[in-house]
């Protein structure tokens, strides 16, 4: 089982990090919510837990769950520019449907 981030995605991370002055990378999950069914949540980390996957590119570490694991597996995490709107981009393989206003998935 894998994440990835893009080199995009982890100066990101680590500019936020560096602002902020503490924290050992970005925790990845799901949760349950919306219309199609759950939800990607993205938080900074301050501490790993005992059961946490952690995934290390770039300079950045991604720390994940091992239930949210099982609906990540193979995600990568890119951070995109698109006109005035910019974020963070799921590319997820395990997803089968979303939601029409993008803030939900299922697998």
């Amino acid at each position: 089982m894998t994440i990835t981030i893009t080199e995009a995605a982890a100066k990101h991370v680590r500019n936020y990090l560096d602002n902020r002055g503490s924290g050992v990378g970005i925790r990845l999950g799901v949760r349950t919510s919306g219309c199609s069914g759950m939800a990607y949540v993205l938080e900074f980390a301050d501490a790993s837990e005992a059961d946490d996957q952690i995934f290390e590119q770039h300079g950045v570490k991604v720390l994940v769950d091992p239930k949210s694991l099982l609906y990540l597996d193979g995600t990568e995490l890119d951070y995109t520019r698109e006109g005035l709107n910019e974020g963070f981009k799921f590319n997820n393989p395990n997803v089968k449907d979303a939601c029409g206003c993008g803030e939900s998935f299922n697998v």
